[in-house]
């Protein structure tokens, strides 16, 4: 997990419900999976779009060195 994940109960808990968006790190290299909000929108099979806070990639940008 490079950022994201569990949320602290309380006034942290953005999602409402524990278990925030998130972004993984994989072993392919430049490929990051991400845990995010379902959007409507039509995609090909096997792919999704998915919302995540710009806090939450400015952070994963940071982790991997990338600002």
């Amino acid at each position: 997990m490079i950022a994201g994940g569990s949320c602290s109960a309380g006034d942290d808990d953005k999602c409402g419900n524990g278990d925030c968006p998130t972004v993984f790190a994989t072993d392919e290299p430049s490929m990051l999976a991400v845990q995010g909000y379902n959007v409507a929108r039509p995609t090909p099979d096997g792919e999704s779009v998915v919302l995540l806070p710009e806090e939450l990639l400015k952070e994963a940008a940071r982790v991997r060195g990338w600002l």
